[in-house]
Order: structure tokens, then sequence, then C-alpha cells
């Protein structure tokens, strides 16, 4: 690693959490906005306690900002500043763990390169997710329970509190904190013994993170626990098959990088009480691989797991690196620092030249860059037809189409045409039998209009829309004026040729 820069090993750990962070504030003023991204913007657009599918944590954290209108480039330093936060605490956290010994510098540098070297992390790192919130409250969380983990530790009442609301503040970002919170409870009494669970400070901190959780609570109770029906349903996915246990895996050594995994040789040189803070890793990495066999697990729900291994990662990385196995590494690690080049620059590019785009009605191959490119151009086009149409709302046929459109043609409400609950009808609700709407269509995920007795009486073709990027075609919208609906419930057909 001394070819990095010619700086000490604190400066160029520095170096490194700046420089990326600079490429996620670029990238993130040229990009726009994912399906979730878009989705959370506007929680922060209409706040409540809560929301259907998420705890309120990553609207509120934007809503000082999209109230005052901020831009997207502004509202992506936020998970930016994050992702920051995050390695910082991870570097601080190697520093504190090998605290007196050989090597500390090395070790604390080779954590944030794990990290930085993390394909998947640089997502969080640009786009506001649930998960973007639980990696930097996980390390929070990993500092508190070691500085609990100390001999007479356990009598501290402001240590207990400040954990308190560090589990309440992961609460708020997701509800699988419940796991990291069983990590850190195994953690706290393998360091105190059992005796620690008649402490009044331990209560009133479950007391601090029991307050903070309310807003949760109040809510649902408020929407017949709507979102504890629907992560209850979500997690137990369908039949669990092995394959899919493997393919997740897979994917997993892809996205985080074979790097991570030398916190099995960090693991092993550290001490018991170390050793223990894997619990943090370990409990939500089975549980979700477990899912993953049921097919509900996704990639990115294991990131604050391995943000809780990088500072073993780190000490595996600075031992291995000082035998012979330093060729290796450099090789593995040019290999995830180009995957995270050609995946940003794919992100940036469209696909190009790897993913070819297409403004056809129906897009013939699919493109996943596609997706963050050109719905701002569909929500002001959208919004300029609902005017001249004199429509009051946009509708879509699934609700991974409403999100950007909801954020990009503000303030129309969207309604989803498809059966189900979603956050989309609790902010619009239904569309109302008789009524009319504008209907979008993109083509990557081209619908048939829903006409006829489960859907709308007629639906008039506008315009259909090509986009291009970089001066090649990307993709296209479709939009109609449809009226008449008859307020039934269609399933939606995905077109399968091209329509005039």
């Amino acid at each position: 690693m001394q070819f990095l820069f010619p700086l000490s090993q604190h400066g160029r750990a520095h170096r490194v959490m700046a420089l990326v962070f600079g490429l996620h504030a670029v990238l993130g003023a040229l990009l726009g906005l994912s399906v979730d991204e878009a989705h959370y913007l506007l929680y922060a657009a209409h706040p409540a306690l809560s929301y259907f599918d998420h705890p309120p944590l990553v609207g509120w954290v934007q809503w000082p900002l999209v109230a005052l209108g901020a831009p997207v480039g502004v509202l992506r330093l936020i998970p930016g500043l994050l992702w920051l936060a995050t390695v910082w605490g991870v570097y601080r956290l190697t520093l504190r763990l090998l605290e007196g010994q050989a090597h500390v510098p090395q070790s604390a540098l080779a954590a944030v390169m794990v990290l930085a070297l993390a394909p998947l992390l640089h997502v969080l790192g640009i786009g506001l997710l649930p998960d973007t919130l639980l990696m930097a409250l996980t390390v929070a969380l990993m500092h508190q329970t070691w500085t609990l983990m100390q001999p007479g530790a356990a009598g501290r009442t402001v240590s207990w509190l400040v954990m308190g609301g560090l589990l309440g503040l992961s609460g708020l970002a997701k509800y699988t904190a419940v796991f990291t919170a069983l990590a850190v409870a195994l953690c706290i009494v393998g360091a105190q013994g059992w005796g620690v669970l008649r402490r009044p400070a331990l209560w009133a901190a479950v007391g601090v993170a029991a307050l903070l959780i309310t807003p949760v609570l109040v809510w649902n109770a408020q929407n017949q626990w709507i979102s504890f029906t629907y992560q209850l349903a979500h997690g137990k996915g369908s039949v669990w098959q092995a394959s899919h246990v493997l393919r997740f895996v897979l994917t997993q050594l892809l996205a985080f990088g074979p790097l991570l995994w030398c916190a099995v040789a960090g693991w092993r040189q550290a001490d018991r009480r170390q050793r223990s803070l894997v619990w943090l890793f370990a409990i939500p990495f089975v549980i979700f691989t477990y899912m993953a066999g049921g097919g509900t697990a996704l990639p990115h729900w294991t990131a604050p797991s391995w943000v809780a291994l990088a500072p073993f990662a780190g000490m595996g990385l600075a031992r291995l690196w000082r035998g012979s196995a330093r060729w290796l590494l450099a090789a593995l690690g040019l290999a995830q620092a180009l995957v995270c080049a050609g995946l940003l620059g794919l992100m940036g590019s469209a696909g190009w030249p790897v993913v070819a785009g297409s403004d056809a009605p129906v897009a013939p191959q699919p493109n996943p860059f596609a997706d963050l490119h050109g719905w701002d151009v569909a929500g002001q086009r959208a919004t300029r037809w609902a005017v001249q149409r004199g429509l009051d709302s946009v509708a879509v046929q699934n609700w991974t189409l409403g999100s950007r459109l909801g954020w990009y043609a503000r303030p129309l409400p969207v309604h989803v045409l498809e059966d189900g609950d979603s956050q989309f009808k609790l902010w619009a609700g239904d569309l109302p039998q008789g009524g009319g709407t504008l209907l979008v269509d993109w083509s990557y995920m081209a619908y048939d209009p829903p006409v006829g007795a489960e859907g709308f009486a007629s639906c008039a073709l506008l315009e259909s829309l090509p986009l291009q990027h970089g001066g090649r075609p990307l993709a296209s919208f479709r939009f109609y004026d449809c009226r008449g609906w008859s307020g039934g419930t269609p399933q939606p057909r995905l077109t399968l040729a091209p329509n005039s």
C-alpha cells in the first residue's frame, strides 16, 4: 500500500476518503434518481410519522433540503456524507481495537481501502437508502458496544443512554436493525456477564430506544399495522431453494469484493473480546442469506453487515500484505478498483458501450443503467400534458414506475393501477370510478393500456417520446389520455410488440 501516496498512513486514509467523497458528489450531480431514491425523497415531500414499507428516518433526514427546494446534486450530499462518516468511523474503530499494537495505522488504512474498493457501497454513497443510514449507525453502535464491553463500563449511565439513542435511531432507519440490536446484546452480555441485565441504566437505554421508535408504532396503530403485515409477508418469500442461496452468496462476492474476506485472517489475530464484535456481521448476514433462499433478500441489505466486518478485514489485509500474498492482494485490489470504475462509468454512460439503449416503444433487451436517465424529462412532459388535457393525476401500472414521476411531476398525485397496497395508495388513494388520468409507460417496462371492463373506457396515445443520452438512443416514454376508469383491478399485461 506504500504506492498510494507519499504521505503518512493517516494522510493516505484521509485522502482516499476525500477523493471518493468527491467522486460521489460529482456523479450525484450528474445522474438521475433511481427508483428507491425518488421514493424516499417523496417521503420527505410528504412528512409523516412513518410509511408503508420503511420507518421514517430516510425521509426525515431529507426533509429540510426538500422543503428548501434543493437540487438533486445537493440532496445527494446526504448519502455522500453518510458514506464518509461510515468509513471514517471504521477507520477510528480499527485504531481503537488495535491501540498499542504494531502496524495499527496500516490496518486502519487497509480497512478504509476494503470499503473504498467495495463496488456496491459506492451506489449507497450516491443514493440515499435506509441501508446507507444503517451503515453509519452500525459503525456508531460498534464503537458504543466496544465502550460498554470495557471493564467497569457497565456502571456508566451516559454510555447506556447513548446506546439507547443509537438503537432507537437504527430502528427508525430500518426494521432489520433488530438483528443488529441482537448482536449488540450478545457482545455486551458476553463481556459483562448476565448480571448486566440487572443494571437500571441498561433498562433506561431500552426505554430511550423504545421512545424513539414510538412514531413508527403510533403510525402503524393508525393504519391497521400495515407495515408489519407487509414486512412479515415479504420476509416469508416463496418456496425456499438452495440455488437461490448460492446465487445470493456469489452476488455478495461480486458486489462487495473478495478483499473483505481478509477478515478471516483479522479475526484469527484478534483477542476474544474483539472477536465477539463479528456478531454484528454474522447475525444479519446469516438471516439475509437464509431469506435469499425464499427470494426475498436484496444484495444491498447486507451492506451494514460488511461494514461491521471491515475493521477485521483491515487487520487481516495489513497482515497478509506483509507476507507472501502481497501480489495476490494487489491483483485483487486492482480488479476491484476496475470493477468500481466500470460500474460508476456505466452508470454515467447509461450502459454504453456494454449495453445498448433503444428508443423503440418496447426495448429489445434490458438495460439497468437506462433507469438513471431521462425521468426528469418525462416528468416535465407529463406535467405539460396533464395541464393541456385537464387531467389532475398521473397513473402507472407498476409501483416502480411511479416514484420518479411522483418526484419529477410534483405536485401531481400518482395512482398505481395494479392490485395491492403501496405507499402511493396511501398518498393518492384509488383513482375514482369514471375518472381520467395521464397514463405513462416506459419502454423498458412497457405495458398495454388497460382498456376494457376492468380498466378504462378509452386510452388515446398522446405522444411517444424518444430519449437520447450522449447522442445515442436510450429509452422512450408513452403518454396516454385515459378516461372512464371502471374502478376495477386490471392485471397489467407486458407489451410484447411495439404498439402503433
